[in-house]
């Protein structure tokens, strides 16, 4: 039986095998740039997932560390140097102040901030279709110019011109949409903020109570400002880089392909991770250089401070010796930096501008030398016009991809505006809300003050005032007096007396509702009806009225019935009704604390408890620049209109104008009883002499040993 032999295929060439591959993958094109795409969402979703896992590692090691430190110091210094050392991150958290910040800058879907976002959003689409639409044209042009057609390239100047109309209109209106959403964003901040700051004292409390803001003024002055312009910024350096790549590599796509353009992307991708690995740690070299360049600054601070010490020594050589020293190593380090810029900009030139343009000019070129569906080229003309087209594309797509990477430095700067913000905006809650931090600097023990801190006691409104068991607490977290306890009814005149630092000023601001009570209770009348005067009044920045009828506004005085004569009443008792006829007499503006004297200064704050009438005044050396007969004019005229004056002084003049006197010791200790000023001048008089008397019986007794001997 014979065998028959089979048949082999003849042997297949590369070329065949080539083209049998590339008819096998444009058969299934479409199902193989779906895999691909589907195959890049996945990873790019896996890396963002990477990323913040490892976000979320590195807060939690962050977190452990501090708690960790706060543990072994056992003490507030070390969170509060730990909180200053962190670093503002794009994490959690700043998301999460962001979006708060962006519920207050647009309050609601009818604001006026959302609004213009829509329209800014429009123009942003507008700008990006209609450079789209210029490519598409730089590409005609070129081919009427290549193909020799006059008319057709006259044709498309034409339209270039008429394009430039609504091109240039829509970038003037984005650059005016974007200064007037950050003026937006900054006023419903800024008001927002003034809100909070001057409702319920905080201003004050903040900086006398808290010490975690050190320079609110800044906060709600510069970093308000700069947080709204970098939020506006950034919605315009982010939206329109995004836009632009996601339109602009769809047309790419469509014309020069998908797997051109993944294909460059990929290579770009890859010489960027390598550029990446191979660049130096310059954070570093900066960081280095930055502590370098303060030693080499702390050496001449040292010998300027020191100066004295090393002149008597004569140790001129040994100090220029350092610094030399220190000098040359801040240069040699300046060098090596140098060095390293030198080469990796080489490096970083080379691949960015010639090696990612040499692949630009590959992918522009596909359609000229490869057939793309769905396209149609002709001759040459139409081959320039794919060529110039694709590559306006794609240096557009190129310019939105570079302006999107550098946006990342423009999003930490956002970051760290809205990190001082909204800690203003928490510290302002937290304060509000009665919550203080404030570092104990106490001769007693810390632990002892810090339980008396923690403590909150109870306020009544009364017609009297009546202090029970209430702890009087230093600005630094200092006891003073342990316990309070005194009580005064409409008519009893208090003269508080004691040394510095014994507790007057802070039973004030109890008195006034700035510090809280810490224990015990207190009962006291309506915060408009105590009135304090300091020494040094504040003048506040106004017309010559507005200092006698301060806090009312001019609205509350004419809505008071209030006239300038009864004011000019006023100031004819305090001998000072000549102020007025300066130039536009009430109406003058000046800044009036370098205009009036002290002395002035403290009849114009008299002036002011006249005006207002209160049931109680609290006078803190308020007349220690006026003469005696003044002094006695402001008293019998504040206690002829029913007010009870609480006073601070040690002058004797004034005791007569009071029926109790309060009186600290400054080692924690008070008396509270009647005052008999006759009596009690007598007995000053009498421990006086005998002072005097005490001091010379050292000198006496000297004499009588010498007469002895």
């Amino acid at each position: 039986m014979a065998v028959q032999s089979k048949l082999l295929p003849p042997p297949r060439t590369v070329r065949q095998i080539v083209s049998e591959l590339t008819s096998l993958y444009l058969k299934h094109r479409t199902k193989i740039s779906r895999t691909v795409y589907i195959t890049l969402v996945v990873a790019l979703i896996h890396r963002v997932y990477n990323a913040i896992a490892e976000q979320k590692a590195a807060l939690r090691r962050q977190a452990e560390l501090r708690a960790q430190q706060t543990a072994s110091t056992g003490d507030s210094d070390a969170a509060n140097k730990e909180h200053k050392k962190k670093r503002v991150e794009i994490n959690r958290e700043f998301f999460r102040n962001l979006f708060r910040l962006l519920k207050i800058v647009i309050p609601g879907l009818r604001s006026k901030e959302l609004r213009l976002l829509t329209s800014h959003s429009v123009f942003l689409v507008l700008r990006t279709l209609l450079s789209l639409y210029v490519a598409e044209l730089d590409g005609k042009v070129v081919s009427a110019l290549v193909k020799g057609r006059g008319r057709d390239f006259i044709l498309g100047l034409v339209w270039w011109m008429l394009v430039a109309v609504p091109a240039t209109f829509t970038n003037s209106m984005l650059q005016y949409h974007q200064t007037k959403l950050a003026l937006c964003y900054r006023t419903r901040l800024t008001n927002h903020v003034h809100e909070k700051y001057l409702d319920n004292m905080t201003f004050y409390t903040l900086s006398a109570l808290d010490d975690r803001i050190k320079n609110a003024d800044q906060l709600i002055t510069v970093d308000v400002s700069r947080f709204s312009n970098s939020l506006a910024e950034l919605y315009s350096n982010l939206a329109k880089p995004i836009l632009d790549m996601v339109i602009y590599n769809y047309s790419l796509s469509k014309s020069v392909g998908g797997e051109g353009l993944f294909a460059m992307a990929l290579l770009v991708q890859v010489s960027a991770n390598v550029m990446r690995a191979l660049t130096p740690p310059f954070g570093k070299y900066v960081a280095d250089e930055a502590r370098l360049e303060g030693e080499f600054r702390f050496q001449h601070t040292r010998l300027i401070d020191y100066s004295e010490e090393i002149a008597l020594y004569a140790g001129h050589e040994a100090e220029k010796d350092g610094l030399d020293k220190g000098y040359f190593t801040l240069i040699k380090h300046v060098n090596r930096i140098l060095r390293r810029r030198f080469y990796h900009g080489f490096m970083e030139d080379f691949v960015i501008k010639y090696f990612w343009g040499a692949l630009g000019l590959v992918l522009c070129s596909l359609p000229v030398f490869f057939k793309i569906p769905g396209q149609a080229l002709q001759n040459a003309g139409d081959h320039t016009e794919s060529f110039v087209k694709n590559r306006r594309m794609l240096l557009s797509s190129s310019d939105a991809f570079g302006r999107l990477m550098f946006s990342y430095k423009e999003i930490t700067e956002l970051a760290g505006y809205t990190s001082r913000v909204s800690g203003l905006l928490d510290v302002m809650d937290e304060v509000s809300a009665g919550r203080f931090q404030k570092k104990l600097v106490s001769s007693a023990s810390i632990e002892e003050n810090a339980l008396v801190l923690q403590g909150r006691g109870t306020v009544e409104e009364s017609e009297n005032i009546e202090f029970t068991d209430v702890p009087i607490v230093s600005p630094n977290g200092d006891v003073l007096v342990k316990k309070l306890t005194f009580h005064i009814r409409p008519g009893d005149h208090l003269l508080i007396v004691g040394p510095n630092g014994c507790g007057k000023s802070s039973l004030f601001r109890i008195l006034g509702g700035l510090w809280p009570v810490y224990g015990g209770s207190v009962k006291k009348p309506s915060f408009e009806d105590i009135f304090y005067i300091p020494q040094r009044p504040y003048l506040s920045r106004g017309t010559l009225r507005d200092q006698i009828i301060y806090p009312d506004s001019l609205y509350e005085f004419r809505a008071k019935n209030g006239s300038e004569d009864a004011l000019r009443e006023i100031l004819a008792i305090l001998e000072i009704e000549s102020i007025i006829d300066r130039p536009n007499g009430w109406d003058a503006i000046e800044e009036w604390r370098d205009v009036f004297s002290g002395g002035l200064q403290q009849r114009i704050a008299m002036a002011r408890l006249f005006y207002h009438k209160p049931k109680y005044a609290i006078l803190d050396e308020c007349t220690s620049s006026v003469t005696m007969e003044m002094e006695k004019t402001m008293y019998e005229t504040a206690k002829g209109l029913g007010t009870t004056l609480m006073t601070v002084s040690h002058r004797r003049s004034l005791w007569k104008y009071h029926s109790v006197i309060l009186q600290f010791d400054g080692q924690g200790g008070y008396v509270f009883s009647e005052l008999d000023a006759e009596r009690r001048i007598k007995l000053e008089d009498e421990k006086e002499e005998l002072d005097t008397m005490l001091r010379g019986v050292e000198g006496w007794e000297a004499r009588l040993k010498e007469l002895e001997a």
